[in-house]
C-alpha cells in the first residue's frame, strides 16, 4: 500500500465553510482546444466546494482509504522541522499545488527514497525540480488545462483594475469618499489599446480572445508560432523576441513558463525598453520578473501599473515589497484555484492515482517527466539537462 502526502493551503480564517454563495457550477465537458475534462472513475464532492484547502483534501480521504492506502494531508511546508519534510521520507506519492507549492527540491527528492510520483493539483510543476526529478527516474504529472482558463480570466480582470484605476477607487467608497478627480485621474479606457502576451500557450492564447473584443491591437511572441488561421481570426501580430514586443504595447501580459530561459527576464534593463507608462501583468511565476526591477519602475513611472498573483517565495513574507509598492494590483496565488476550477483538478488528481495504482499510462497531455523522461506537456515547455532551477526559497 502507498502513502500519499498532499500539502494544501489553509483553511479560511472563519474555518471551513458550510455554505457556498451558488448551488452548483456550469458543467463542461470539453476545453477549448477539444480536450476532454478529467475524467476519474468516480467522486464524492459536489462541484462547487472548497477543495483545495486543509479540510477539502482534494476528496481524496475516502478514495484512498477505502484501498488501504495512507493519506497525509498538512499545509505545514517549510523548514526542516515541517509536517512535510518529516513525512516525505517515506512517502510514494506528493500532491502539491502551484498556490501553496512544497517545494520539492534536490535535496528534498534525494531524502524521498520511497517517491515515485509528484502531482500538482493544477497547473505549472516548477516547484519540483524536473532535473532531479528525471535524475532520480521519477513521474511529474499535473492536471494540464484545469485552470487556464481560470488564470486568464483573472488577466484580462487585472488588465482592467489597473487601466481603470479600480482598485484606488474602489478605496474612496470604503473611506466614505466621493473622489472623482482622484479617482479618474489614472484612468484610461482600454479601447484601442495595444495588448501582447508573452507566451500563447493555453492561457496566452485564451487572454488573446478574450481581449480581442475589447478592440485592442493584439500582440504576441512564442517560441511555437500560432497557425495562420488563428492569426487571421485574432488579427494578432507575431514577434520573434521579446524585445520587439515591449517596445509597440501599452499592456504587457506574461503567460509562459517558469525555465532557465525565463527566470529573471524582466530585469530593469528589459522593463526600461518598454514604453513608459506601460502596465505589466504576471500570473506566470514570480520569478520571471526582477522583484526589486519592478518596484523601481513603479517608483520612477516606468510602469504605470503591475498586477498579478505570483510571487516568490510563496507564501509571500510580509516583508516582500510587491506589498507596498506603488500603483499594484496584487493577490496572493489565486487565479487558478476558484471554486470552478478545483473541482476540475481536484477530479484530474483523482484520475491520475486511479491509473497510476492501477497501472495504466497517464494521459499523455498530463505528463511533465514520466519515469525519468521529458514527456507530454513537459516536454513542449522544457529542455533536458536543466529543466528547472532557482527553486531554493530566498528571504
Amino acid at each position: 500500500m502507498a502513502k500519499i502526502l498532499c500539502v494544501l493551503y489553509p483553511d479560511p480564517v472563519e474555518g471551513y465553510p458550510s455554505t457556498y454563495p451558488r448551488a452548483d457550477i456550469p458543467i463542461l465537458e470539453r476545453y477549448p482546444n477539444g480536450q476532454m475534462l478529467p475524467t476519474p472513475k468516480d467522486i464524492d464532492f459536489t462541484p462547487g466546494q472548497l477543495l483545495g484547502s486543509v479540510s477539502g483534501e482534494l476528496d481524496l480521504r475516502k478514495f484512498l482509504e477505502s484501498q488501504g492506502h495512507t493519506l497525509v494531508v498538512t499545509s505545514d511546508k517549510d523548514g526542516p522541522d515541517s509536517v512535510f519534510e518529516r513525512e516525505l521520507v517515506d512517502a510514494d506519492v506528493v500532491i502539491s499545488q502551484p498556490f501553496w507549492p512544497a517545494y520539492l527540491t534536490a535535496e528534498r527528492i534525494a531524502k524521498a527514497k520511497n517517491l515515485k510520483l509528484a502531482i500538482t493539483a493544477g497547473i505549472g510543476s516548477d516547484h519540483v525540480d524536473l532535473q532531479a526529478a528525471m535524475e532520480h527516474g521519477l513521474t511529474v504529472a499535473e492536471v494540464t488545462f484545469s485552470n487556464s482558463i481560470s488564470v486568464a480570466e483573472h488577466v484580462v480582470m487585472a488588465i482592467l483594475a489597473l487601466v481603470r484605476n479600480y482598485i484606488p477607487s474602489y478605496e474612496w467608497v470604503v473611506k466614505g469618499g466621493w473622489n472623482i478627480a482622484d479617482c479618474v485621474q489614472r484612468s484610461y479606457d482600454l479601447e484601442g489599446m495595444t495588448v501582447g502576451t508573452v507566451g500563447a500557450g493555453r492561457i496566452g492564447l485564451a487572454v488573446l480572445r478574450r481581449l480581442k473584443p475589447f478592440d485592442v491591437k493584439l500582440h504576441y511572441t512564442d517560441k511555437h508560432r500560432l497557425d495562420g488561421d488563428i492569426e487571421r481570426e485574432l488579427d494578432v501580430t507575431y514577434h520573434p523576441d521579446v524585445e520587439s514586443l515591449l517596445r509597440v504595447c501599452d499592456v504587457v501580459t506574461i503567460n509562459a513558463p517558469l525555465h532557465p530561459e525565463t527566470e529573471g527576464l524582466f530585469d530593469d534593463e528589459l522593463i526600461g525598453k518598454m514604453k513608459r507608462g506601460a502596465y505589466l501583468v504576471n500570473t506566470a511565476r514570480g520569478k520571471i520578473c526582477d522583484r526589486d526591477a519592478v518596484v523601481q519602475a513603479l517608483e520612477s513611472g516606468q510602469l504605470a501599473g503591475y498586477a498579478g498573483d505570483v510571487w516568490f517565495p510563496q507564501p509571500a513574507p510580509q516583508s516582500h515589497p510587491w506589498r507596498t509598492m506603488p500603483h499594484h494590483g496584487m493577490t496572493p496565488h489565486i487565479s487558478g484555484s476558484s471554486l470552478s476550477a478545483q473541482a476540475r483538478y481536484a477530479a484530474g488528481t483523482r484520475e491520475i492515482l486511479e491509473g497510476f495504482f492501477a497501472g495504466t499510462p497517464i494521459r499523455e497531455e498530463y505528463l511533465i517527466v514520466d519515469k525519468g523522461e521529458l514527456a507530454g506537456a513537459g516536454a513542449h515547455s522544457y529542455t533536458a539537462g536543466n529543466a528547472t532551477s532557482g527553486l531554493e526559497k530566498v528571504d
